[in-house]
């Protein structure tokens, strides 16, 4: 606790910063969102579904 107050002392311009704002939060959270969805998108289309099947596949036959 001795450590962060020394440090806050020293750096007056890291007293009030105390993390995002809500408008941040927004645009973070959009984003996010926007992220998720594209992702969502290529992983759902047949050609990543043959893919991820064709490695399903042959990892299973080398195993057995």
């Amino acid at each position: 606790m001795r450590a962060i107050q020394r440090v806050k002392r020293r750096w007056p311009g890291m007293r009030g910063d105390r993390g995002m704002s809500t408008a941040e939060y927004a645009v973070g959270t959009i984003a996010a969102a926007a992220f998720a969805s594209l992702l969502f998108k290529i992983v759902t289309s047949s050609q990543v579904k043959q893919l991820l099947l064709q490695i399903i596949e042959k990892a299973l036959n080398l195993a057995g």
